[in-house]
């Protein structure tokens, strides 16, 4: 887990889950953009570029031909914008690709849209290429990027889109702290040491927390948490 913007180049495996490079897709309407995160992000140890797409509907269609580890999706493409294609791609696979959406602007709304469809967490189009090739690598290993200033910051711009979410959910009072330790961009061991219990106890409360909120994924856990009001944008950071 990535916790804030000053933690970005955190060590994590260069490698995906099955031992290889991770492969990767990358997805971008401006062929100048594409063509660059190509050259640049198949030169980072550990990564495989596979393909490339100009649009959503040709990520959906590469995504299933390919099957990379990780597709890096732009959100603001022709015929089908990414908040779609990253909804259709893990609704109709039972090992859908890892999602990390590029974007020039933190505070674009696409990108907290993109984030609630599932997407694992997102980078900015002018990070250094390591810290590109990083957010890949990360969520190849089954982590999210989680930028808790930038969330805040992007979800305080948004009205209240998940508000009836939580108190459907009916977290415990345990569930609920977890959870807002989420949202500060704590690790599992992290949270576990703050709240003296074991590693095994944080992944049930984890487990048990994205299960009630119907969340993809923990970064998708922690937008309803902003945005249902359980965590405010002031909170943490």
């Amino acid at each position: 887990m990535i916790g804030s913007e000053a933690s970005e180049a955190a060590a994590t495996s260069p490698t995906s889950p099955t031992g290889t490079s991770v492969t990767l897709l990358i997805a971008d309407d401006d062929e100048v953009t594409r063509s660059g995160l190509r050259m640049l992000l198949a030169a980072q140890p550990g990564i495989a570029v596979v393909g490339e797409a100009a649009d959503g509907v040709e990520a959906v269609e590469q995504a299933r031909l390919l099957r990379p580890d990780v597709v890096l999706m732009d959100v603001r493409m022709p015929r089908l914008n990414g908040i779609d294609a990253t909804r259709q791609l893990l609704a109709e696979s039972a090992e859908p690709p890892k999602v990390v959406v590029i974007t020039t602007f933190e505070n674009d709304g696409y990108v907290t849209a993109a984030l609630s469809a599932g997407a694992s967490g997102f980078v900015l189009k002018r990070r250094p290429v390591r810290q590109i090739a990083e957010a890949v690598r990360v969520v190849a290993a089954g982590e999210a990027i989680l930028f808790p200033a930038a969330l805040r910051r992007m979800v305080a711009a948004r009205p209240l889109g998940s508000a009836e979410a939580l108190p459907k959910a009916a977290l415990t009072g345990r569930e609920e702290e977890v959870l807002r330790l989420m949202a500060t961009g704590l690790s599992n061991p992290e949270i576990a040491a703050a709240l003296t219990v074991t590693l095994e106890t944080v992944k049930t409360h984890v487990g048990n927390v994205l299960t009630k909120l119907g969340a993809q994924n923990r970064t998708h856990a922690v937008v309803i948490a902003y945005e249902s009001g359980l965590v405010v944008p002031a909170f943490a950071g």
